[in-house]
């Protein structure tokens, strides 16, 4: 592959910003991911892929090049599907309340695999707050496996799933950028059989892009709006939620308007500080009930039940959710 030739195509310019189709696209990232790429092009490719945004199409491409280059988890022998949450953003001005969304789940039993970094980027990221909580990061894929399957929750760094896409990602140090070793990142799945992902993005453009890619390769998949680029609900305002199934989508959950945020839904947004130690206490306070979990984490978990099969229907699932909690919002 000529990648001049791909900087001219895709770069800005009076005829740049032209989409790759999706075998070249597939060809581009895997050479992306296996280090086949000089440094100056490679910086350049990222930066004109940002610049012009990818395409599904492309995104189709660069999805099957990470599909060839994963290592799997095998799914825990269970009924329901595990759920797989990524980790790429961390708490920057509102707590970081992916941990809660996680713990949440495993008390009812559904695997949870979440897969990110560990580097801060001066952001409280998620694997600090369950260190607090007592889950440590697994070394390898094999100890993810092992701990998935024994402790229905295990915190994997993208480097133990796929070494090439962490590389990508740690370019962001010097371009000073998110490229779209993220975008791929959020939508990876290492588990070797039936699972559902929660695809959040902070842009509506991006949201809108991982659904169709998504329906693209029929994947099971929760499709939301970001909390500072982490997946869990808002808990402040409720967005909208939308699973995908079979090639289709389905609304769960409409966004909150902005007339139904009250004082009382601001009361339990969460804790004050977002420093890992001060969100872990508050995060076993709420798994202990001493506080309220926020409604629009909860309607999270009830779309989260539905999707892998813990429940039949969806009213079911939130009604489930509703009577633990004892909070009638969550239904």
């Amino acid at each position: 592959m000529n990648y001049a030739q791909v900087i001219k195509h895709i770069g800005p310019g009076p005829h740049g910003n032209n989409d790759l189709d999706s075998a070249s696209a597939r060809d581009l990232f895997a050479a992306m991911l296996d280090g086949g790429i000089s440094d100056l092009e490679l910086g350049a490719i990222l930066l004109a892929l940002r610049a012009k945004s990818e395409a599904v199409e492309e995104l189709l491409g660069f999805y099957d090049a990470l599909a060839a280059r994963i290592y799997k988890l095998p799914a825990p022998p269970l009924a329901v599907k595990p759920v797989v949450i990524p980790s790429y953003g961390g708490a920057r001005e509102q707590p970081n309340l992916l941990p809660l969304l996680a713990l949440l789940l495993k008390r009812y039993g559904i695997p949870v695999l979440i897969h990110g970094t560990l580097e801060s980027h001066g952001r409280v990221t998620t694997a600090h707050i369950l260190r607090e909580l007592g889950v440590m990061p697994s070394a390898t894929q094999q100890q993810g496996s092992e701990r998935l399957r024994h402790d229905g929750i295990a915190f994997l760094p993208l480097a133990a799933l796929t070494p090439g896409l962490a590389a990508l990602l740690a370019l962001r140090a010097q371009l000073g950028i998110r490229s779209s070793a993220h975008v791929m990142a959020k939508i990876l799945d290492p588990v070797d059989g039936p699972s559902v992902r929660i695809v959040a993005h902070s842009y509506p453009a991006a949201v809108d892009k991982s659904r169709a890619l998504m329906e693209a390769v029929a994947a099971e998949a929760l499709i939301t709006s970001s909390t500072e680029g982490e997946a869990f609900a808002n808990p402040g305002r409720r967005p909208k939620m939308e699973l995908v199934r079979d090639g289709s989508s389905s609304m769960l959950f409409d966004a909150e308007a902005a007339a139904q945020t009250t004082a009382a839904t601001a009361a339990t947004a969460g804790p004050e500080a977002i420093d890992a130690r001060q969100t872990a206490e508050w995060i076993r306070q709420a798994m202990a009930g001493s506080v309220p979990v926020p409604h629009p984490i909860l309607n999270q978990v009830a779309c989260c039940l539905y999707a892998c099969g813990y429940t039949e229907n969806f009213n079911q699932a939130k009604a489930i959710v509703a009577i633990k909690s004892g909070n009638l919002a969550a239904a």
